[in-house]
């Protein structure tokens, strides 16, 4: 006899969170096993940092500089110096003032250090910032099509529907985004925030012009609608780059997320949200959103570790509290590697059919296909090719994007794209071949 209760401690996945089922949380995890089951593949569905500058004997440097910081500049003993770096720590974080240093060396912003919460990782500042703006089902967040799969597993995570708003030409379709604000608040539902990555989006790679990132500023507060913006790649620019978001936001219109993985140390897991908005109680007080935030945080991961944030202060303190400086190797690696895959990609399709985006800066490129590439395409290209690449299609809401595919080079050699590409090549030409002979 069935006991009446035992539906209760039923753990089928029909009785877990919809979260787990959902397609963007699945698909990292199937592209790690093909890539675990094909090691010889060369992979460009990585968009991970160049791995050919890392020293574990950095770490130290790194750690002992942060360590004299916190005795000159902030007058520690060693005793708290060694409490800071060994115990658990501020819910907010130990760097913010160094991120803040950081921020307007770089980014020509200036930011309250008190409006920063430091993050393990940025993925962690997604999923605060949309815990907390997701009071109930009304919510929802528009996000610019195709849309880097973390925002979305992170708003799946807090039930927050994402509504996808045209990337357009340009990277952001701003009579679609109103459109879209419109038919939300029309259906009773309440647009919190438009959440955009302007510089070398992933997986596009597209980039928001300066006059583009004003208009949109401009629509966002028109409309009483947030923007979260991400930035992991607007460093890795060929020359100087365009300014913020949130340095041209003027009305608190602005959640900047940002992040250490991609110019920091990524095993470090160091991210940060800079949330400056002014939240009112019922009391009459004002709060900064960053510690309606730091309330979350305390709840789910209590601080970020201090060793890692160590580790990122000290690499900033060691060049002038500028990413860009600390960079300047990995940014001439970033460039050549993208220089060699769109020079690659010209050479070998010169005569039509397959075409590309051209970023001048970041991870990715967007191939177009004359075929569907899904995920069964990664498996075969990955087995008789040995060559592996994204599709496109993970990363809209819908059956969109299937002739695409996404193209990363930051983790690769020049000579690893070279022999990519020509695996790639060869893998399109027998899709070619097989299109050709179904045809007949």
């Amino acid at each position: 006899m069935t006991h009446p209760y035992a539906q209760d401690n039923d753990l089928s996945t029909a009785t877990l969170h919809g979260s787990l089922s959902e397609p963007a949380l699945e698909s990292m995890n199937f592209l790690n096993e093909v890539a675990s089951r094909y090691p010889e593949a060369i992979s460009f569905a990585s968009g991970r940092p160049f791995e050919g500058f890392f020293d574990t004997t950095l770490i130290r440097d790194y750690i002992e500089t942060f360590a004299r910081y916190l005795r000159a500049e902030k007058g520690c003993n060693d005793t708290q110096v060694n409490q800071i770096i060994f115990q658990y720590g501020r819910t907010k974080g130990i760097i913010h003032e160094l991120i803040a240093r950081q921020l307007a060396r770089d980014e020509k912003m200036t930011v309250d250090p008190e409006a920063i919460v430091v993050t393990v990782g940025c993925q962690e500042a997604m999923f605060i910032t949309l815990r907390a703006l997701r009071r109930d089902e009304r919510d929802i967040l528009l996000a610019v099509s195709p849309t880097y799969i973390g925002i979305t597993g992170a708003a799946r995570l807090v039930d927050m529907p994402v509504w996808p708003v045209r990337s357009g030409p340009s990277g952001i379709d701003l009579d679609d985004l109103a459109t879209q604000v419109h038919r939300a608040r029309a259906a009773g539902l309440r647009p919190r925030a438009c959440y955009v990555m302007p510089d070398f989006a992933n997986p596009s790679g597209a980039s928001l012009t300066v006059a583009l990132r004003q208009d949109l500023l401009a629509l966002a507060a028109s409309e009483h609608v947030l923007l979260l913006e991400d930035n992991p790649y607007g460093l890795f620019h060929d020359g100087p780059h365009p300014p913020t978001l949130k340095a041209l936001d003027t009305n608190r219109q602005v959640i900047y997320l940002g992040s250490f993985a991609k110019t920091g140390f990524p095993g470090a897991r160091v991210g940060y949200a800079v949330a400056d908005q002014r939240v009112g109680a019922g009391d009459g007080s004002v709060s900064l959103l960053a510690d309606e935030l730091a309330k979350i945080k305390s709840m789910v991961t209590v601080n970020t570790s201090a060793v890692g944030q160590a580790v990122v202060g000290g690499k900033l303190l060691l060049h002038d509290v500028s990413m860009a400086a600390a960079n300047q190797r990995e940014t001439a690696v970033y460039l050549e590697n993208l220089k060699h895959l769109l020079g690659g990609l010209s050479q070998r399709f010169p005569a039509g059919g397959v075409s590309w985006n051209c970023p001048s800066g970041g991870f990715f490129v967007v191939v177009t296909l004359p075929f569907a590439a899904g995920d069964k395409l990664v498996e075969h290209s990955a087995r008789e090719y040995r060559v592996l690449w994204t599709p496109m299609s993970h990363f809209y809401p819908s059956a969109e994007g299937l002739h695409q595919v996404r193209l990363a080079c930051s983790q690769l050699t020049p000579e690893m794209i070279e022999a990519g590409l020509d695996r790639f090549a060869a893998f399109v030409a027998g899709q070619r071949h097989d299109m050709a002979g179904e045809g007949k």
